[in-house]
C-alpha cells in the first residue's frame, strides 16, 4: 500500500560554531523545514512551481534556488507556497545560544541529525494526527534534498537507534507513521517539493539572520505563516522567537482540512 503521506526537507545556513565579530564565519541560525503533502495529491501540489517559473520567466524545468532569487521575486514565490493545500513544519536552532556546543561538534553532522529528530518528531505528530482512514497505510515518505558529503546511510541508522530506544532517550517519534528504512535523500533539481522546502527553509532564515546592516526580512515568515504547524494548544515557534516580532502561530483550517 502507499504512504499517506509525503515529506520534504531541507536546511538552511550551516553547523560551524565559528561566529567573528565581523559577522564573517558560521551561520547563527541553522533551519530544517518540512513540507507535508497528501500522497495521492502530492503532484498537483507540488506543481505549483511551474505557476512560480512562469511568473518569475524561468524556463519550464529549470530549477529554483531561493537564495538565487531577488526579494522582489521571492514574495510571489512564497505566497503561491502559503496559498496552497499544505502543511509546513521547521525547526530553528540559534547556535550562539547552545551552552556546550562542544557536545555538536564531536562528530560531523550530529547537529543537523538532532535537528532532524526534532523536524521528524513533529511531522510525525501531524500526520499520525490527520490521517484519512482507508487512504494509504498511514506512513510519510520522508525525503531530503541530498548532501552531497553526509551519508544518508549514517542517517538511517540514526533514527534506527532513536527507535530502538525511544522510552530512555525521551524521543516521541511516531514509528507508525516514520519508517527509518524507507527515508531517502534525492538532489535537490529532481523534485519541485524539495525546491519548495528549499524556499521555506531559505525564507525562515532570512527572517531570523541579521544580514551585515543589522537586519532580517521578516516578510517572509508573515507570508507563509498560516501554513506553520502548531500541535493542538501549544506555543507557536515564533512566540519564542523575539527577533521575528509578533509572536503566535495562526492556524488555517481550510489548510488543515485540505491536506
Amino acid at each position: 500500500m502507499k504512504p499517506s503521506f509525503r515529506v520534504y526537507i531541507d536546511e538552511s545556513g550551516d553547523e560551524g560554531f565559528v561566529f567573528n565579530p565581523d559577522g564573517s564565519g558560521s551561520s547563527k541560525w541553522l533551519v530544517l523545514s518540512a513540507l507535508i503533502t497528501r500522497w495521492e495529491t502530492d503532484l498537483t501540489t507540488v506543481k505549483l512551481i511551474d505557476r512560480v517559473r512562469s511568473v518569475l520567466g524561468r524556463p519550464p524545468v529549470s530549477p529554483l534556488h531561493f537564495r538565487d532569487l531577488k526579494h522582489e521575486q521571492r514574495i510571489p514565490y512564497v505566497r503561491e507556497i502559503a496559498a496552497a493545500t499544505l502543511r509546513t513544519v521547521s525547526v530553528l536552532i540559534h547556535k550562539p545560544s547552545i551552552k556546550e556546543p562542544e557536545k555538536f561538534q564531536s562528530e560531523k553532522y550530529l547537529l543537523y541529525r538532532y535537528a532532524s529528530r526534532m523536524l521528524l518528531e513533529r511531522v510525525s505528530w501531524f500526520c499520525r494526527d490527520h490521517r484519512k482512514e482507508g487512504v494509504g497505510n498511514g506512513e510519510a515518505e520522508i525525503i531530503f534534498s541530498n548532501r552531497s558529503k553526509m551519508s544518508y546511510d549514517e542517517l538511517r541508522n540514526y533514527l534506527r537507534k532513536l527507535k530502538a530506544k525511544s522510552d530512555p532517550l525521551g524521543v516521541t517519534i511516531d514509528w507508525s507513521v516514520i519508517n527509518p528504512d524507507t527515508v531517502r535523500a534525492v538532489n535537490h533539481e529532481q523534485l519541485m517539493g524539495l525546491q519548495l522546502a528549499d524556499a521555506i527553509a531559505s525564507g525562515l532564515y532570512y527572517a531570523v539572520n541579521l544580514n551585515r546592516y543589522g537586519d532580517a526580512e521578516s516578510r517572509y515568515q508573515e507570508i507563509l505563516r498560516p501554513t506553520f504547524y502548531r500541535q493542538r494548544n501549544s506555543f507557536g515557534l515564533w512566540d519564542q522567537i523575539l527577533a521575528c516580532g509578533s509572536g503566535g502561530v495562526v492556524e488555517r483550517p481550510d489548510a488543515l482540512e485540505g491536506v
